[in-house]
């Protein structure tokens, strides 16, 4: 059952790992937080996927930036990489039994000029894949006032929601009596993986394909925060 009430917010990410995918299974949109500054040495452009022996290997796509740049303004630099990340991926799942069922090769035979294109593209294909039906939207459409709890809470308002669907991190920095006052209430979003290989959702789509979804569900859990 879908929940439209709940606020899912999160930066774009380059091959979103599951616990990104599993907190959307029952909400209707997901809010990308693209106006907010890039983190060079976050996931916004790079991720890992299992690579040759069961080793992660990072991917990372190459970009163009200014220090305090939004995540939204920041391009792709050249298009090598494409073809890198393509063959990486060809290697690490090309044998994998569903592995020619989802069209991500037509990813990385675009050219691109924007990160959040890419992610978008590569976002578009996973929830495709697991069959998860939200609608997309970019902060920068909004234009959300103030920044951490407070943007939260104005893209709840702006968005008409009052419940704010975090992951564990974020609960390190909520000022939960910006939330009371809005009358936002909050729950929590963990993700515990099948094996302790910490990679792209790609992962799970090449080697499990429709069952995919079931390791999601099996796998996440929600839990409302009590004052």
């Amino acid at each position: 059952m879908t929940r439209p009430e709940v606020l899912v917010a999160h930066q774009p990410a380059y091959l979103p790992w599951p616990g990104y995918l599993s907190r959307l299974l029952d909400v209707d949109t997901l809010v990308l937080l693209d106006h907010v500054q890039f983190a060079e040495r976050g996931r916004q452009h790079r991720n890992l996927i299992r690579g040759s022996g069961g080793v992660p290997q990072r991917l990372t796509v190459p970009v163009l930036h200014r220090f305090g740049q939004r995540i939204c303004d920041v391009r792709v630099a050249g298009t090598a990489w494409a073809a890198a990340h393509w063959r990486a991926l060809t290697c690490a799942y090309g044998r994998a039994a569903y592995f020619a069922d989802y069209p991500l090769r037509a990813v990385y035979e675009r050219q691109w000029e924007r990160l959040t294109e890419v992610n978008q593209a590569v976002l578009d294909v996973l929830l495709d894949g697991f069959g998860i039906k939200v609608h997309c939207v970019r902060s920068s459409s909004i234009a959300p006032e103030g920044s951490g709890t407070r943007m939260l809470a104005d893209l709840a308002r702006h968005l008409g929601r009052n419940v704010l669907r975090v992951g564990t991190g974020a609960m390190r920095y909520l000022n939960h009596a910006v939330l009371a006052e809005a009358g936002i209430t909050v729950e929590v979003a963990t993700y515990d993986p099948p094996d302790s290989l910490a990679v792209s959702a790609v992962d799970l789509l090449m080697r499990h394909g429709p069952a995919a979804r079931t390791i999601l569900e099996r796998h996440g859990q929600v839990t409302a925060v009590t004052a």
